[in-house]
């Protein structure tokens, strides 16, 4: 390949600047996903440690050449055990961003047509304006291209379908299924009482509780819709893609559904409270 430039006795090539531009977004990357977290502090020390062998080899130390060669020798196994939170999170970012995950590429076939179009979000919306005015929290999230069997099986399978009484009874305050997230799947009620990830962001208000914390990082790393009424103030939000939108009206939430589950284009009748966006770990 025809070099670009030379730089003293180096030959700088095309693909020497694609490689240099693809690790440079890697790394950038890295820092964002763990930007905020322990983990970052814990690669920065890896990363000393590196720098410092590196030093030590070039100077001909052999005895700390020797002791640091065996520690970077199992530097990628003890990477793996260290950040497997970071790692995963990554992975599941990479699969959510795949174009065989987009759910508007299989959207046209007739079987994902009739299943989004059963859907009914009345029942949502009346449950979720009925627990609002008790101040009684909530916490329902909506499957897209994954069913989140991960998820679901972390509480109580139900596979029951869905109802404004059902929703009402398992988010009552003496219910046992109350604590925790519903996933809603393939038109039913998947299962109760679902563990989500937390999200680890630091720049999220102190108004936000564990609910709409959970909301966040649940979309941080999927592409699903999450319904979060507030016990504390009775205020209704939705969740996408980290983006949390608050203070919705009955209305505002049938269009923001239906434009976040089925992408219609309808407008709300009165605008949202400005959507609160936190930095994805992307």
């Amino acid at each position: 390949m025809i070099p670009l430039f030379t730089l003293g006795f180096l030959e700088i090539e095309l693909l020497d600047v694609l490689d240099i531009l693809l690790v440079t977004v890697l790394l950038y990357q890295l820092y964002k996903l763990l930007t905020g977290s322990v983990a970052l502090k814990i690669f920065l020390g890896l990363l000393s440690v590196y720098l410092l062998y590196l030093v030590v080899r070039a100077a001909g130390m052999e005895l700390l050449s020797i002791i640091l060669g065996q520690f970077m020798g199992v530097g990628v196994l003890a990477a793996i055990i260290v950040f497997q939170p970071e790692i995963r999170r990554f992975l599941l970012l990479i699969g959510k961003t795949t174009a065989f995950n987009n759910d508007r590429l299989f959207r046209g076939f007739p079987w994902r047509r009739e299943q989004v179009d059963k859907l009914s979000l009345t029942p949502f919306i009346e449950a979720a304006k009925s627990l609002a005015a008790k101040n009684t929290g909530a916490l329902i999230v909506f499957a897209k291209s994954s069913e989140l069997k991960y998820y679901a099986e972390s509480g109580d399978l139900i596979d029951a379908v869905i109802s404004k009484r059902l929703l009402m009874s398992i988010f009552n305050k003496t219910s046992p299924l109350h604590d925790g997230a519903v996933i809603i799947s393939g038109n039913r009620i998947k299962a109760a009482r679902c563990i989500l990830p937390v999200t680890e962001n630091n720049e999220i208000p102190a108004s936000m509780g564990l609910r709409h914390r959970a909301a966040i990082g649940l979309t941080e790393v999927t592409d699903s819709v999450v319904l979060v009424v507030s016990e504390e103030t009775g205020q209704i939000a939705l969740v996408r893609n980290a983006e949390v939108y608050r203070n919705l009206s009955s209305a505002d939430l049938r269009v923001k559904l239906n434009q976040f589950l089925f992408d219609t284009d309808q407008k709300p009748a009165a605008a949202p409270a400005p959507a609160e966006k936190s930095v994805s770990a992307a």
